[in-house]
């Protein structure tokens, strides 16, 4: 297959390993401390969507007490919790008690679900599923509890990679977020973001005539393979290919997860490889690290280099998480159109606003499984790769990197990393949080408003451009072409960029600020702030509320369309994440129609309305 040696699995040298074993972080201390933490979660979000109804009740103290019993009645939670805005259940952890038939029991996560699952509405075919991923979310919980992580106060003056390792709560509304079914645990301490440790990618031959390859305007193939293999590797792959009769120039070059190659890729695409449509090279010779989002690399051998994103057939949070190789056909052309977009809007490039674009792809169309399935199976996503522009050489001097996760994150001692980045400027809280939402949330209202663009823009989904004084300089948004969305047929768009285009209801397009933006993080940023009592509640949706007024004020021309899509009404439709993932954990939902399958309960009051500006 090829002549080029490729070691074998290396062994599992994490501190971890080296007291245990690859599960020495599965202790009975850290597994009841992981299980009260993801209790706690559950009990706060599954409230949240309205699948449970805390009754509230007298305690042992003059806390506020509340009790949620089991689909029987015969298991009985009983904990403290402070309301916050948005139905956001703030929760100690630490009060958690559980009871069954007067007996007191440790709050176990798995037990919890399968105490709650009528209530919770899942299946027989998705229960044990689920109960997979929420062990797998307990296992890695476990792992991030061993670890001597950073204190919040030492990572807000940490480097970007050393911040996107040590994130430690995944999305702050999914409960099962760290599900990676597929991953065996030697391979969780290798592939893990939070385990940090080195991969170098897996390099396939793919012939042209089963391989698709596309880019931006101004990069072709060759120039892009060369920025990003150095002569030494290319001419190590062109021998290896002559070795075997092949030409190189006949192929696209891939590269892969370790993962996917060894698990699926040299067995799943055997017949491939034995007629030599596809030719294993071996490693490349870079050291990436695993970003949060798993099946994406950050060059730090080269951090100017691009990102790679690969397919990786592993189940997680709702998906499994392939490339499709059709669909990335149009990935370049749709960054380029919004990189385009962005330059050309003087409102967004006054936020500072910038994409990292992603600028080619690359997929291997395997024909018999295309042949046997239908367009969203898994099958046809197993071999595709692209490569996203890293943001380093843009930065100024004294300008550094933050995932936006960090904001959310709280270390094991409760220290809240927003917190500390508050303290270290000197500035007030709320000068700060502006300087914030300003680079954050006035380029998603603009969007919106002025172009019916609608991203993704959770916290994995966008790094922050920290000053010297640590303020929130500008943002970055990444994960382009498979996540935004226009929801207009008004809207003109290249015949290439069309695929971004969705019929969304039109009383449910703004949702795509109030779910996402809203509900899905600054809900959650309000309560490590006020956990924090760095900043009071009123005070946190007030600045937030002025800074969308004071954007509002700065576009009179779109003064119809701030009326229509009301940001200050009174409440708004709550549409909830985890009961999609209750329903089907294996496709939450169609990404060529996302607004389909969305689950809604209710409304929410609206924080934003109290703080409305004179009309």
């Amino acid at each position: 297959m090829t002549t080029t040696a490729v070691p074998t699995h290396p062994p599992v040298t994490t501190a971890a390993s080296a007291s245990g074993g690859p599960v020495g972080h599965l202790t009975p201390q850290r597994w009841a401390r992981a299980n009260r933490l993801l209790v706690r979660k559950a009990l706060a979000e599954f409230t949240h969507e309205r699948l449970l109804t805390p009754q509230a009740v007298a305690g042992p103290d003059d806390r506020q007490w509340y009790e949620v019993r089991s689909d029987d009645g015969t298991v009985t939670y009983r904990f403290v919790a402070r309301v916050l805005a948005l139905a956001h259940w703030q929760i100690d952890a630490d009060s958690i008690t559980r009871h069954r038939d007067g007996t007191s029991l440790a709050p176990d996560a798995v037990d919890l679900i399968v105490e709650l699952r009528d209530t919770l509405g899942l299946s027989a075919r998705v229960l044990p599923v689920y109960l997979e991923e929420i062990t797998s979310t307990l296992a890695g919980t476990a792992y991030k509890l061993s670890q001597a992580a950073p204190s919040a106060a030492e990572l807000a003056e940490a480097d970007f990679q050393t911040i996107e390792t040590s994130m430690t709560e995944g999305h702050p509304c999914f409960v099962a977020n760290n599900g990676r079914l597929g991953f065996g645990v030697d391979e969780y301490h290798r592939y893990a973001p939070e385990a940090a440790a080195p991969v170098r990618l897996e390099w396939l031959a793919a012939h042209r005539d089963h391989s698709t390859f596309s880019s931006a305007a101004d990069l072709d193939y060759d120039t892009l393979i060369e920025s990003e293999l150095d002569a030494e590797t290319r001419a190590r792959f062109a021998a290896t290919m002559a070795g075997l009769g092949l030409d190189l120039a006949d192929y696209h070059l891939i590269p892969a997860h370790p993962w996917q190659w060894w698990n699926k890729l040299a067995v799943t695409f055997a017949g491939e490889l034995a007629e030599r449509r596809l030719v294993h090279l071996g490693p490349g010779p870079d050291v990436y690290l695993a970003q949060q989002s798993i099946r994406t690399f950050f060059n730090v051998s080269e951090p100017g280099r691009h990102y790679v994103k690969t397919a990786l057939s592993v189940l997680n949070m709702g998906f499994m998480r392939g490339l499709s190789a059709a669909y990335m056909a149009a990935t370049p052309a749709i960054n380029d159109w919004l990189a385009d977009l962005i330059a050309a809007d003087e409102v967004l490039t006054g936020t500072g606003l910038t994409v990292i674009r992603e600028r080619a792809a690359v997929g291997y169309r395997h024909r018999q499984y295309e042949a046997a399935t239908e367009r969203t199976s898994p099958y046809r996503k197993m071999l595709a790769a692209l490569w996203r522009e890293s943001p380093v050489p843009d930065l100024a001097p004294g300008q550094r990197l933050s995932t936006m996760a960090a904001l959310l994150h709280v270390d094991d001692e409760g220290g809240s990393l927003a917190a500390a980045l508050i303290a270290r400027s000197g500035l007030a809280p709320e000068v700060w949080l502006r300087r914030y939402l300003d680079a954050y949330l006035t380029p998603l209202l603009h969007s919106f408003y002025a172009h019916d663009l609608a991203f993704m823009p959770h916290g994995e989904n966008v790094i922050l451009v920290l000053d010297e004084q640590d303020t929130v300089q500008r943002v970055i948004f990444k994960d382009i072409a498979e996540e935004i969305a226009v929801m207009s047929d008004k809207v003109e768009l290249p015949a290439a960029v069309e695929r971004i285009r969705v019929e969304v209801p039109d009383d449910t397009k703004l949702l795509s600020v109030f779910t996402d933006v809203v509900d899905c993080f600054l809900r959650h940023l309000n309560a490590v702030l006020v956990e924090a009592g760095v900043l009071a509640e009123d005070d946190f949706w007030r600045t937030v509320a002025a800074c969308a007024a004071d954007y509002f004020d700065r576009v009179p021309h779109l003064a119809e369309r701030v009326r229509h899509y009301d940001l200050f009404a009174p409440e708004f439709t709550l549409s909830c994440l985890n009961r999609l993932q209750l329903r089907d954990n294996q496709q939450m939902i169609d990404l060529a129609d996302p607004s389909a399958a969305l689950q809604f309960v209710g409304t929410l009051t609206n924080p934003l309305a109290a703080h409305a500006p004179a009309r």
